[in-house]
C-alpha cells in the first residue's frame, strides 16, 4: 500500500531532502524513509505539500505534462490592479 503525508511546509525550509548547506530540508521534519514530494514550494513559500513512497503517484501529480490543477494562495501588499491579478492569473 502507497504511503501519502500531508506536510504544512514551513517559511524558509526546502523542499528536498539533501542540504543544501543555506535552509532546512524536509530531512530536518521528516524521517520516514522513502517519501518524495509530489511537487515543489519555493524556499519562500508556505503551505501544504504532498510526499509519497508511490512513484507512479508522484509523477502523476507533478510532471508538468499531466497538467494537474493547482491552487495557490498569494499574499500581497496593498490593492492589486486588474492588470497585476491578470497576471499573477497567467
Amino acid at each position: 500500500m502507497s504511503r501519502i503525508i500531508l506536510f504544512n511546509k514551513p517559511y524558509g525550509v526546502v523542499c528536498q531532502f539533501s542540504p543544501d548547506g543555506l535552509h532546512p530540508t524536509l530531512k530536518d521534519y521528516i524521517s520516514i524513509p522513502g517519501v518524495y514530494a509530489a511537487g515543489r514550494l519555493d524556499t519562500d513559500s508556505e503551505g501544504l505539500l504532498l510526499l509519497t513512497d508511490d512513484g507512479r503517484l508522484q509523477h502523476q501529480l507533478s510532471h508538468p505534462r499531466h497538467k494537474q490543477p493547482k491552487t495557490y494562495w498569494a499574499q500581497v501588499e496593498g490593492i492589486p490592479s486588474p492588470d497585476v491579478l491578470e497576471q499573477l492569473a497567467k
